[in-house]
């Protein structure tokens, strides 16, 4: 849960004297094995604020691969976990920019600081005073000066005809889908609320998205390969003619994004010379096939997210087919053997087959670098050896 955070921590954290205890703090190694001399360190620095200033520090070095600008920000550990990065941010940001907005689960505002630089006006509002007052600071460091409130998401207190929010989420029971009461506030019950303006929902990937039958467009996001979010967009912000769309960000290359509005002509064949593993928001919203047919590839099983092809798309990690047969693990390892595979990395759609434990068993003693690609063609387990190359 991390540390809990009062007002008056946040009053002195902002201060001239918490901002000094918090650079010399930050100087500190903050390790397991310095542990105890660190703790001794920041209380001789900060006093009775030793905690805060620690967890201020820990969380500001967590924040710099997720926020940009954030090295003078005010967390907490759960509004971090939930705080939107930057490049995803900037890219939701964008389908708002010139209108006027309400985050109305402001938090800390992550998404504030992003949005107050392309939306006018911006008002951001939020039940935790902590996390507001955390907000006004971050704002304050941002260059940014949005309308902040202490307001309930349910019950609407501005005139904005954009609302924004990302409901916190609650323990799903190790469920590996979201439903709408698995968040808070209830997702239908944030649509109900809002239902005369037009509205963009952050949440989960993981939802079913079915029953949220009241969003009009729903997009899945990736950053670098993982899949951060879905947006649920309704009424104005929907994309006329679409409602499944994947939006693929990352740091090397331009942004891409597919939508089920484009052609899914997609066939059915053997293994060419390539297998493409399509990104995971691809996969996600359900856009495999439009995405084979964009790039000439086809499916190698209906079921089977797994691509082939005999020219991957540029910018891609592609797989070069070396050769594929039927897939037992004796068969594997004799395979692996003959290629001189020492080094091996598993993927695996389709069938029950644990990497990990798999890759013990083969007991590998070669030299050479390979990939396997395990998957199920119809009835059939296979097994695709492959290169994996940068195309």
């Amino acid at each position: 849960m991390g540390y809990s955070f009062t007002l008056d921590d946040v009053a002195h954290l902002a201060s001239d004297a918490g901002r000094a205890a918090l650079a010399e703090v930050a100087r500190l190694p903050l390790t397991p094995a310095t542990h105890l001399a660190d703790v001794a360190a920041a209380r001789r620095v900060a006093g009775d604020r030793a905690a805060a200033v620690l967890e201020t520090v820990l969380l500001r070095r967590r924040a710099e691969s997720k926020l940009d600008g954030s090295a003078e920000w005010l967390f907490t550990d759960d509004a971090l976990q939930q705080a939107t990065a930057t490049p995803v941010a900037r890219h939701r940001a964008r389908r708002l920019a010139g209108r006027a907005v309400h985050d109305v689960t402001c938090s800390i505002g992550a998404d504030l600081a992003v949005l107050a630089g392309v939306a006018s006006p911006v008002v951001g509002s939020d039940l935790d005073p902590v996390r507001l007052a955390m907000a006004r600071h971050n704002a304050r460091i941002a260059g940014v000066d949005p309308l902040l409130v202490r307001a309930d998401a349910l019950r609407p207190v501005s005139r904005a005809g954009t609302v924004v929010a990302d409901p916190a989420r609650r323990d799903s029971g190790g469920r590996r889908t979201w439903r709408p009461s698995d968040f808070a506030p209830p997702l239908d019950e944030l649509a109900a609320a809002h239902a005369h303006v037009d509205l963009a929902v952050k949440c989960a990937p993981g939802i079913d998205f079915a029953v949220a039958p009241w969003a009009d467009e729903v997009e899945l996001v990736s950053l670098d390969g993982q899949v951060r979010e879905a947006c649920l967009w309704t009424r104005g912000l929907a994309t006329p003619g679409v409602t499944r769309r994947a939006t693929v960000l990352r740091h090397d290359r331009p942004d891409q994004t597919i939508t089920d509005a484009e052609p899914d002509d997609c066939p059915v064949a053997p293994p060419g010379g390539w297998i493409v593993d399509p990104d995971g928001a691809v996969v996600r919203a359900g856009l495999v096939r439009h995405y084979a047919a964009r790039h000439g590839l086809w499916q190698l099983d209906e079921r089977i997210a797994h691509l082939s092809g005999d020219t991957p798309p540029p910018g891609v990690r592609a797989f070069r087919v070396v050769e594929h047969g039927p897939y037992t693990e004796k068969a594997l390892r004799a395979r692996l053997r003959a290629h001189d595979v020492g080094r091996l990395e598993i993927l695996v759609r389709g069938l029950d087959v644990d990497p990990n434990t798999l890759r013990r068993r083969l007991k590998l003693a070669g030299s050479q670098e390979a990939t396997v690609v395990l998957t199920r063609i119809g009835s059939r387990p296979v097994a695709l050896l492959c290169r994996a190359e940068r195309t």
